[in-house]
């Protein structure tokens, strides 16, 4: 059986410490025989081992497999490029957890044997696609989102007005500084700071969570991911307002415009060690279950995002 025969490997731009696990990632995936691209905005610097070639991002389609080294934030960015491809992702954290990034260095060499050997979890994450919704000018073109679609307003001081749709049925309108859609994914991220549930990534479901709403009884609501969220920005003529894709694009709207957020047509397709659980993952990112004196403080933020 063909178990990734033809290997990607993207790393977190600008880390040294990335390029130390990357050279020895491009080590492994040499002794086990792997055909190897290493991204072209990877290991700068770096002389490549004999036989192994850079490829662009929008390229690596045609990998079987993509492994991802670095953080959260690295992969929800290869996420968004290579998903379309149905390219799949592994990723490396750099000595900190993640909640997709879950294989350390140090079991590198191990987890991939095994990944190789056909010794592999294989999860499908749902994704949104975005639209802007105007008659002035053109829209941009829609942008994919692993975690959260976010409206915020661009002076941080100032409450936005907007109004909420569900397949084009109205649900309200908000007072808040803010309003995150999100995936089962993303709602361990910005979603979970906001007050909303942490739900499982086997469910078809996004999250809506507004962010600081000005009523107390404005709550984060479930909806199916086959329904159709729609947001309206309000309020005078001057207004302005950003959405943003994982917190890493942006778009400008403006008083009267709408953006649609719905399910994207394909999934991100994660490749996990066969050991992997959704569980322990929570347990060690969310310090769940521990007594009070074990429950250290996190890192500031180190949970969010």
């Amino acid at each position: 059986m063909h178990h990734f025969k033809i290997v990607g490997v993207v790393g977190k731009r600008r880390d040294p410490q990335a390029d130390g696990t990357l050279l020895q990632l491009l080590d492994v995936l040499r002794a086990l025989g792997r055909q190897i691209y290493v991204e072209d905005a990877s290991l700068h610097g770096h002389e490549l081992p004999a036989g192994i070639e850079r490829l662009a991002r929008k390229d690596m389609g045609r990998c079987d497999l993509v492994i991802v080294v670095g953080g959260d934030g690295t992969l929800l960015s290869a996420a968004r490029d290579l998903a379309p491809a149905g390219v799949a992702l592994l990723g490396i954290n750099q000595g900190r957890l993640g909640f997709m990034v879950d294989v350390p260095p140090a079991e590198m060499r191990e987890a991939l044997a095994a990944v190789f050997a056909g010794e592999y979890v294989r999860e499908q994450r749902l994704l949104l696609s975005t639209r802007l919704l105007r008659d002035r000018r053109p829209p941009p073109p829609p942008r994919l989102a692993v975690n959260d679609v976010v409206i915020r307003n661009q002076a941080a001081i100032r409450m936005l007005e907007f109004e909420t749709w569900l397949d084009g049925e109205f649900i309200s309108q908000h007072r808040a500084d803010g309003f995150i859609v999100a995936t089962p994914t993303g709602s361990t991220a910005y979603a979970l700071s906001g007050g909303g549930p942490v739900v499982h990534p086997g469910l078809d479901a996004l999250t809506l969570v507004p962010i600081c709403p000005h009523t107390l009884s404005d709550r984060p609501i479930v909806v199916s991911s086959r329904q159709t969220v729609r947001i309206t920005l309000r309020g005078a003529p001057n207004t302005v307002a950003m959405y943003t894709c994982d917190g890493q694009t942006a778009e400008t709207l403006h008083a009267g415009e709408s953006f649609e957020v719905r399910e994207a047509d394909f999934r991100l397709n994660l490749v996990h060690p066969r050991q992997y659980s959704y569980f322990n993952i929570l347990r060690s990112k969310l310090h769940w279950g521990r007594g009070p004196a074990l429950n250290a403080q996190p890192d500031a933020g180190s949970d969010i995002k």
